[in-house]
């Protein structure tokens, strides 16, 4: 949150729960400026499952179904939760993001996320974030934020020869480029009828909206960055592990190997897989595929970051609002509370009014294209990227 602070965002609706809940987090969390917290009581409950989104078809696919579908569920109806608490604190723009995601404004002047937002034409009403997916080149990841640099592109940044051309080594083995989702997250303009259209996208009950995506601003998705992300997963989703019944729990194909995995393996045997499907070790390939594109270093992030660290601020804040409980004690209740971090906490950002009359400076460079939407189409998934088959047959996802 802090990191989202610098770059722009003024307020934080935070859902969380377990760990994330606790007396000793919540209260921290609490203290911090700009931050609303928002705790899944029974009342939160029962007022969500007033909602009209379960009269509605767009999301229907996806109810009374375990693990990550009942996740998104739920990551929805915290969006639209957060819609009317954007209005109230007088937000123009709300993004959605999980707790491993950080926004990266690159194409933005000073790398500032809100000037990114006031460049955006004014009939534009959601802008779409590609996202870029963690490369770790070790096993031992504890802090993903300030240890890792290396990301995999998405395809909407890369030309298709350069994409298609390296994607066999770039996927290495594993099920599809990325492993996990492909398809990024959106920032919507706060407005009348908006609506979330899945943790990924916003959409609106009464028009089409207009929507572009941009050319250099990304999200950078820290996935299975820290090997105890493999349990963690396995140990908040009861599912069998069997091919069969994992698919009805997840709705990526690496999610479902990694379950898989986790449930069956030893725990020497869970660090070769992980080791191999996740970890960048060949240092041959990733310099061959850094020169071709596919992979980037970013540091801006791990810098703004390790900057607030030594500045003292999480040290203070930490302080200032457990009083007696100790920084190491409450530095491991966040490490575990991060470990079922899907889970435990969500956000939704928002940014105030940042010059709506402001002439529009938004340019080419930063915006690939304009997507027309369907007014009433289903809810976005995570979605792979296209995927190139053994008989090298192009399947667009």
């Amino acid at each position: 949150m802090f990191y989202h602070k610098v770059i722009g965002v003024s307020t934080f609706f935070l859902f969380v729960e377990g760990k994330a809940a606790s007396p000793a987090v919540s209260k921290v969390l609490e203290s911090i400026p700009g931050v609303k917290v928002i705790y899944r009581t029974t009342e939160l409950e029962e007022q969500q499952a007033k909602s009209r989104i379960w009269n509605e078809t767009w999301l229907s696919s996806f109810f009374y179904k375990p693990c990550n579908y009942e996740l998104f569920v739920k990551q929805s109806l915290n969006m639209e939760m957060a819609i009317v608490m954007a209005r109230d604190a007088g937000a123009e723009w709300i993004i959605h993001l999980d707790t491993d995601e950080l926004l990266h404004p690159a194409g933005s002047r000073e790398y500032s996320l809100r000037q990114l937002l006031i460049d955006v034409p004014g009939n534009v009403d959601m802008v779409i974030f590609p996202n870029y997916e963690s490369s770790i080149e070790r096993d031992d990841i504890k802090e993903p934020f300030t240890e890792v640099s290396m990301f995999k592109k998405n395809y909407d940044h890369l030309m298709k020869d350069t994409y298609f051309g390296m994607y066999k080594e770039a996927t290495r083995g594993n099920p599809n480029y990325f492993l996990t989702y492909g398809n990024g997250k959106s920032a919507a303009r706060v407005q009348d009828h908006l609506r979330p259209n899945g943790a990924h996208r916003w959409h609106n009950y009464m028009k089409t909206p207009n929507e572009i995506k941009l050319e250099e601003a990304a999200v950078l998705h820290y996935t299975y960055s820290k090997f105890s992300d493999l349990t963690s997963r396995r140990d908040r989703c009861g599912c069998k592990p069997t091919k069969e019944d994992v698919k009805r729990c997840f709705m990526l194909e690496f999610d479902r190997s990694a379950f898989i995995i986790a449930s069956t393996a030893t725990e020497e045997e869970m660090l070769n897989w992980y080791r191999e499907h996740v970890v960048w070790t060949d240092r041959t390939l990733n310099l061959k595929l850094l020169r071709k594109g596919i992979l980037t270093r970013i540091y801006a992030p791990m810098t703004i970051i390790q900057g607030l660290r030594e500045s003292g601020v999480f040290g203070a804040v930490i302080e200032s609002a457990q009083g007696s409980l100790s920084k190491d004690k409450f530095l491991a209740s966040i490490d575990s509370s991060n470990s079922s971090r899907t889970t435990s906490g969500s956000e939704s950002f928002s940014l105030r009014k940042i010059g709506r009359n402001m002439e529009s400076q938004a340019t080419a460079r930063r915006t690939l294209e304009i997507i027309p939407f369907a007014p009433h189409e289903p809810a976005v998934p995570p979605l792979s990227p296209p995927i190139m088959d053994e008989n090298h047959l192009i399947i667009e996802a």
